[in-house]
């Protein structure tokens, strides 16, 4: 898996925990800690769970690459949906446009090293957060 990235399709609620699971199992192969692995599993449920709620469908592809100039996990979630008006207000904390309690993305932000958003409405919205690897791993 470490070479090259999975991808896991988000169309049901059933695919968060795929997507989940799948990123816990790279952190582990990466040598991330319990609770690191615990923080990266976490973030991929909330913008996986983002693109459930909002979007409808679209997927999280998982692959190691540099940020920073650092040897990354880096977990992408990509959807097709309306997209986020208003990036800075989505991130912050108990900004909501549906019923959520608005910790998701600024959630993710905090549990990940980087996260970026890309998002134009109308066409759909790109996450990017990543997670650098221990030292030594």
């Amino acid at each position: 898996m470490a070479a090259e990235s999975v991808v896991i399709a988000v169309k049901v609620s059933n695919d968060i925990v795929t997507a989940r699971q799948a990123g816990l199992e790279l952190a582990a192969e990466l040598g991330f800690s319990l609770s690191d692995r615990t923080m990266i599993a976490t973030a991929i449920s909330e913008v996986a769970r983002n693109i459930t709620s909002y979007a409808g469908t679209g997927e999280i592809r998982l692959m190691i690459q540099d940020r920073d100039g650092r040897r990354s996990m880096v977990v992408q979630a990509q959807d097709q949906g309306p997209g986020i008006l208003d990036i800075d207000r989505a991130l912050e904390d108990g900004y909501s446009t549906g019923r959520g309690l608005g910790l998701g993305l600024p959630g993710a932000r905090r549990l990940m090293d980087g996260l970026i958003i890309k998002s134009t409405p109308g066409q759909g919205t790109l996450v990017e957060m990543w997670k650098w690897v221990p030292t030594g791993a």
